[in-house]
């Protein structure tokens, strides 16, 4: 299968999330324990307790990947995205957003996963006054993203597959990742991964570079992920090793 037969430009694989975005002061992330600037994740309670505490905000459908095939659809491209949500009021909403972005999205949803206690995901996001955003991540059903909810008719059928770095947190997920980028390849398609956040890297450095040299096409990083990956503070150092892997690194 060539490129120029490509259905999508892009099919995206990630944590199907709800964002919840709020004002805050650093006095509130330090009441809070919570690192500025940082993604984490939490169980139910914590999210529960975390969203009564913060101030009034906006929600969203979002999630890394989400919001790069949404933006993908802005611009006329064509995209798809596969991700969990649950049977539940935040699944429909993420479910008539991307759509309505355009977006090519038909992964079963999780029967039952909100009485499970995997209700579809949320993001708390605190936002200080300079834009700095801090993340405490409840992933919920996005972490019953499954190898068998990979399509890989649809993965084929694009050009490019984009993975979220955020997938090599919960094992199941991180299967379907590799079922992905499998399958991409299979089919003479680009695999692209973003980092996604140091924190990810920090927990899965050996298993995220061995992914890179083995499977991806395409990375994208912020400096302080890639100085993550590749234990440095020299950032034309790591940038130089990212470059000697892969074909194109942004």
């Amino acid at each position: 299968m060539t490129q120029n037969t490509a259905q999508y430009d892009v099919c995206a694989v990630g944590n199907a999330i709800v964002d919840v975005l709020s004002p805050c002061d650093a006095a509130f992330l330090t009441a809070q324990d919570l690192a500025p600037n940082s993604m984490q994740l939490v169980d139910a309670e914590r999210s529960a307790a975390l969203y009564d505490a913060m101030a009034p905000g906006v929600e969203a459908s979002g999630g890394s990947a989400g919001n790069t095939v949404a933006g993908v659809g802005s611009f006329g491209g064509r995209a798809a995205y596969i991700g969990k949500v649950a049977d539940d009021v935040l699944g429909q909403v993420f479910t008539h957003d991307i759509r309505a972005a355009g977006v090519h999205f038909d992964t079963p949803v999780l029967t039952g996963g909100a009485d499970q206690g995997f209700g579809t995901g949320r993001c708390l996001i605190n936002v200080l006054p300079d834009g700095a955003r801090t993340m405490a991540t409840f992933l919920g059903a996005a972490n019953q993203l499954f190898a068998d909810d990979i399509d890989e008719a649809l993965i084929g059928a694009s050009q490019i597959v984009y993975l979220e770095g955020y997938l090599f947190d919960p094992a199941p997920a991180r299967a379907a990742f590799e079922r992905a980028a499998a399958a991409a390849h299979k089919a003479g398609r680009k695999v692209a991964i973003t980092l996604s956040d140091t924190f990810v890297v920090a927990r899965w450095r050996a298993e995220l570079l061995s992914f890179i040299e083995q499977s991806a096409d395409i990375v994208l990083a912020n400096e302080a992920e890639l100085g993550a990956l590749f234990e440095t503070d020299d950032f034309d150092a790591a940038a130089a090793k990212l470059a000697a892997i892969v074909e194109i690194a942004a």
